[in-house]
């Protein structure tokens, strides 16, 4: 994966309408999806002060509405409007997937690893990217902090690092 230039205000309007979308859908399909299984299978009398046993309709309601939900963001990701927050979608998870190896990777960059110095070059330009794009102020600074440590250590050693040459690959090696 390569870090590339995200339009902020785009991005920020489309995860909004994506958002706000994926709520509406799953709100009123959930409601819909329950109620056509408690109109087919529900039983026809209720007792008063007994309970339902509609419980499990509506929870299948909710199941078959988050169904819905997952096959609306499958189509609806390949849509060219969408490409940039499927991309920071996809950028988040593998920041997650780096943070769960950082200790190692952070360990073999002390020593002056290449492979440890590109995955943290990528890793901490990738947050500063993310922290940007999500208005992330309180962290940013940290990141640059992590950044400007990163670059001095490389500079002092006289090494280079290019976030181009990252790969996921690289992971498998802490």
């Amino acid at each position: 994966m390569r870090l590339r230039h995200v339009d902020k205000p785009q991005y920020r309007k489309m995860t909004n309408q994506v958002q706000i979308g994926l709520i509406a859908i799953l709100a009123i399909s959930s409601v819909v999806f329950g109620q056509i299984l408690i109109a087919l299978l529900g039983s026809a009398s209720v007792e008063a002060g007994q309970p339902t046993g509609n419980f499990y309709f509506n929870f299948a309601g909710v199941i078959l509405g988050l169904m819905l939900c997952t096959l609306v963001v499958k189509y609806g990701r390949v849509k060219p409007q969408y490409t940039d927050v499927y991309y920071v979608f996809q950028l988040k998870q593998l920041q997650n997937k780096i943070y769960r190896k950082l200790n190692a990777v952070q360990k073999s960059a002390a020593d002056n690893n290449h492979d440890a110095l590109v995955v943290l070059c990528f890793y901490y330009q990738s947050l500063a990217l993310v922290y940007e794009l999500d208005n992330n102020t309180l962290t940013i600074t940290e990141v640059n902090k992590q950044i400007a440590a990163l670059e001095k250590q490389i500079t002092d050693n006289q090494l280079t690092c290019d976030v181009s040459e990252f790969d996921i690959k690289l992971l498998g090696r802490f």
